[in-house]
């Protein structure tokens, strides 16, 4: 009988901290809005009538040779001469001057010879910007989905309304040194309290990076996010953004055509300047933070378009101000940033970056509608 009971609280513990993990709202996760809210509708198509069959032409007279010289001559421009190979080869070697990297004076010899981290390699050709949307006539319907998350990033100083730095230069960043993050999770899912732990793990040698996140639960395994990508005058690019649990789901950047495409069967979208996803947003928000802090006063505004696995949308982050953190890792000095929901399923972000950590992420608490919720707090952090 103590047997079958050990065996009965054993597969119950495994049930819970299953639903735990599987309810925990990593790294910007947003939830599926229900089915219900989805509806479908079918229509019936005549079939056409076949089509008749073709009449045979009369077969033409071969045409006289005479005739064939008297038509005109076309000549074909010729190609201009190719450009000469330093001119014409677009790959990133190395970011551009004005990119500061945090650290980089101190640690430049150390640098040149630490290896590159081990990401993918695809190419990192310099995106060509997308051609100007067109403004909407007099009375026109608001923009589209697609036209919104084509935009590029958006900063609003306190009080300007809607009058969004659109079309203005791209602020300049400073890219953090290679650091690796450790937090304590703690959290509701489903109605069931949790602890667990996350790791964030940031490298790059100056012109390529890898972000990688992993929550991981006793008993029951872990949940990894991923992004690569480029290291440009602007920031981060991203190349390639992963979520994996059970499955991995992924979406892929084409910069050059303004599209993100997305493994999970969902359509593809459109993507503009300084688009980040669920991961770089942490980044290069603080590289913003960092190249420029006399500049994000409290209540201005950041909007990005922001991409997950599955997804983009714009994300808005108003900066809320100072704050002195009690956390694991002990009293730190941040700057919060907050992302309210604009509409149904949206979480609620609240982000703090710290100046000694190169305004990388110290806190992190996301809410869900359903009032579930996951909070990261830093326990310490070092070289990786």
């Amino acid at each position: 009988m103590p047997r079958q009971a050990l065996v009965l609280i054993t597969a119950l513990v495994l049930a819970l901290h299953w639903l735990v993990l599987h309810g925990v709202p990593l790294a910007w996760d947003s939830p599926q809005q229900p089915m219900a809210g989805r509806v479908f509708s079918t229509r019936s198509v005549a079939a056409a009538p076949p089509a008749p069959a073709p009449v045979a032409a009369p077969t033409a007279a071969p045409t006289p040779p005479a005739a064939i010289a008297a038509k005109p001559v076309v000549r074909r421009r010729q190609a201009p001469p190719a450009p000469s190979p330093a001119a014409a080869d677009p790959t990133v070697a190395a970011p551009e001057a004005s990119v500061q990297v945090a650290g980089a004076e101190a640690s430049a010899n150390s640098t040149a010879a630490a290896p590159a981290p081990d990401i993918a390699t695809p190419s990192t050709a310099t995106p060509a910007s997308p051609p100007p949307a067109e403004v909407p006539a007099s009375g026109a319907s608001a923009p589209s989905a697609e036209e919104t998350t084509a935009a590029g990033i958006d900063i609003a100083p306190p009080g300007s309304g809607t009058d969004r730095t659109a079309g203005a230069p791209p602020p300049p960043v400073r890219i953090p040194a290679p650091t690796r993050l450790v937090f304590d999770v703690s959290g509701q899912a489903k109605k069931f309290a949790y602890n667990a732990r996350a790791e964030l793990l940031w490298q790059h040698d100056g012109s390529r990076y890898e972000a990688r996140q992993e929550v991981s639960a006793f008993l029951v395994g872990s949940r990894t996010q991923r992004s690569v990508g480029a290291i440009t005058a602007q920031g981060l690019l991203p190349e390639k953004f992963s979520d994996k649990s059970r499955s991995e789901q992924a979406a892929h950047f084409d910069h050059a055509k303004g599209r993100v495409t997305f493994s999970a069967n969902t359509p593809e979208a459109a993507v503009g300047p300084g688009a980040q996803d669920r991961l770089s947003l942490f980044i290069q928000l603080g590289a913003m933070l960092a190249a420029d802090p006399v500049r994000f006063v409290p209540g201005t505004q950041v909007t990005i378009t922001t991409v997950s696995a599955r997804t983009a949308d714009r994300w808005t982050f108003t900066v809320e101000g100072p704050e002195t953190l009690d956390l694991p890792a002990g009293p730190t000095p941040a700057l919060k940033l907050l992302r309210l929901p604009r509409k149904d399923y949206d979480q609620k972000a609240e982000l703090w970056v710290a100046p000694s950590l190169n305004y990388l992420p110290v806190r992190i608490k996301l809410t869900q509608a359903n009032s579930d919720f996951a909070d990261l707090l830093l326990r310490s952090s070092g070289a990786p």
